[in-house]
């Protein structure tokens, strides 16, 4: 397992993003750097836009979308699975 694994969470403010950056600082541990990033700016919508990412919220581990992220939303199984709890 990866130590320090950076998160990104691609959020709109939302409340469904909001919900997303609670569900990872829940599960993630200690040594994950997370990053909550505003999809209103243009240097980080580019950055979704070069990911790929089409929706939000949206969660990247390692520069990786994370696989609950592909289409149907993030979720605590998945993320434990990634590797970040």
């Amino acid at each position: 397992m990866k130590k320090n694994p950076i998160i990104e969470i691609f959020s709109a403010g939302c409340p469904l993003c909001h919900d997303a950056v609670e569900l990872v600082n829940k599960i993630a541990r200690e040594d994950c750097d997370i990053h909550v990033l505003d999809m209103t700016v243009e240097v980080i919508a580019n950055r979704a836009k070069s990911l790929g990412i089409q929706s939000v919220p949206t969660i990247v581990i390692d520069g990786e979308v994370a696989e609950c992220c592909m289409g149907k939303g993030p979720d605590e199984a998945t993320l434990r699975a990634a590797g970040i709890a």
